[in-house]
């Protein structure tokens, strides 16, 4: 019951406070944290209406060029390439249509989806978010093998992966489930091992995997890491398969790591063992969630991103100081979109930050995915965005279920249930899962759930 007693009118200000504080700024105060009049619940006749829960989404495919062995020109006739501000910026609406069966009676929805009552206090995206982040989740005791894996063999990165397996006579034919964490998150992030927990009580093999760099693996690559490495999912999920026999392999990805599955799943297309995948509040449109983030009250979010972003850079040129140059010749990094243009489109082969956006998003390719998939965003969601059209191809293909919601902030979902069951996305998935399971076991697919 401590869930409970966490979320008491009187702990929550208290707990909002120093949650602001240690995101160090102040950026909302009592009056700021009233949901804004833009997320209320409208239906923008532009788009029109939604015809099931089980709203669609597809991809079209995208390849990311590899990371240059040498360090790209990107110097102007200033001597550095700057795009113009505010010209290079996508302008971000936050009215999005709303999806209104996700408030129908629970007869209407899959069997799985239950619908979602987030806490009284909790009914604010911010506050959803920042208490989210931070409430505590029973810890995940089950004994696993930390392991290196290549990811390219041309610079030699590697990632390190956490694996937890079920009993060896019924390992292969399990379900296992690959979890990847979000902007500067690791596999230990609450969140992921929140699903970890869940996963491996219904019967699955769980490998929480780290980006490159992330969960203190820095010197393991000589390169950054964004948002278009798909290929990197796609290495890990296969040396798995191939070491453990492994016949149904499930993807989960939150925010970041969100985009990161779906790229995957839209590049993959049906081949085995790929057989489901699932993202909460995924950052599918790259572009306008960064300008997002420099939103007057996300600057909290973005400068807690930036600290460790450039924190991550400096321990970068420590480790390969041939290979990056001082942080005084890059200049000023205010916002992630900058970091994003002067840092990773010149380290990761991107011609601006522009071009990264498009070339990375999984907006391109979800018309493609072709696997039973699960989208889960929330409306109040402070910083990630859907434009238009990505929200007409999420809702066209059949093999995807978008479910969006009024409430829920980024990443957190905390609910009125009791005890754990308060983190009402992790059930959900998990949920989902089981249900994919059940269907493939139905047509005569070895699959253990």
């Amino acid at each position: 019951m401590r869930y409970q007693a966490a979320l008491r009118p009187d702990v929550l200000p208290r707990l909002y406070r120093e949650t602001v504080s240690l995101h160090g700024a102040g950026f909302l105060t009592a009056r700021q944290a009233q949901p804004a009049a833009s997320f209320d619940a409208t239906i923008d006749t532009e788009y029109g209406g939604y015809s099931s829960a089980a709203e669609r989404l597809t991809v079209a495919q995208d390849v990311v060029g590899s990371i240059p062995t040498s360090r790209p020109n990107v110097h102007g006739p200033r001597g550095r390439h700057e795009p113009s501000w505010p010209n290079c910026r996508v302008s971000v609406n936050p009215k999005s249509p709303e999806n209104k069966d996700v408030d129908q009676e629970a007869s209407v929805l899959p069997e799985w989806l239950t619908p979602f009552e987030p806490q009284r206090w909790l009914t604010n995206g911010h506050l959803q978010t920042i208490v989210g982040n931070y409430l505590p989740r029973p810890a995940f005791r089950v004994d696993g093998v930390a392991e290196t894996v290549e990811v390219d063999a041309l610079d030699g990165s590697r990632v390190l992966c956490h694996c937890h397996w079920q009993p060896a006579p019924v390992l292969a034919q399990r379900l296992t489930l690959v979890s990847v964490h979000g902007l500067e998150g690791s596999a230990n992030s609450r969140y992921i091992q929140g699903i970890a927990a869940r996963a491996f009580d219904a019967g699955f093999n769980v490998i929480r995997m780290n980006m490159r760099n992330c969960g203190g693996t820095d010197s393991l690559t000589p390169t950054l890491y964004h948002s278009g490495l798909s290929g990197d999912v796609g290495t890990v999920m296969s040396h798995y398969a191939q070491r453990y026999s492994l016949e149904r392999v499930a993807l989960v990805g939150y925010s970041m790591g969100g985009n990161l599955v779906l790229k995957l799943a839209g590049e993959w297309d049906n081949q085995p063992p790929l057989c489901a995948v699932a993202a909460v509040c995924p950052a599918i449109d790259l572009a306008v969630g960064s300008d997002a983030l420099h939103e007057p009250l996300n600057r909290g979010y973005e400068w807690n991103f930036l600290r460790g972003l450039r924190a991550r850079y400096a321990r970068k040129r420590a480790l390969f100081p041939a290979s990056y140059v001082p942080a005084e010749e890059i200049g000023p990094v205010r916002s992630i979109r900058e970091f994003d243009h002067k840092i990773v489109s010149r380290y990761c082969g991107f011609r601006d930050a522009d071009d990264y956006y498009y070339r990375a998003a999984s907006a391109r390719v979800v018309d493609r995915i072709q696997v039973p998939t699960f989208i889960l965003h929330a409306q109040d969601d402070p910083f990630i965005r859907l434009l238009p059209e990505t929200r007409a191809k999420l809702l066209a293909n059949p093999n995807i279920t978008f479910i969006e919601t009024r409430h829920g902030g980024h990443c957190a979902y905390l609910s009125r249930d009791p005890g754990n069951d308060i983190h009402w996305a992790e059930a959900t998935l998990v949920r989902f899962l089981q249900s994919v399971a059940v269907q493939l076991s139905r047509t005569g697919q070895a699959l253990g759930s």
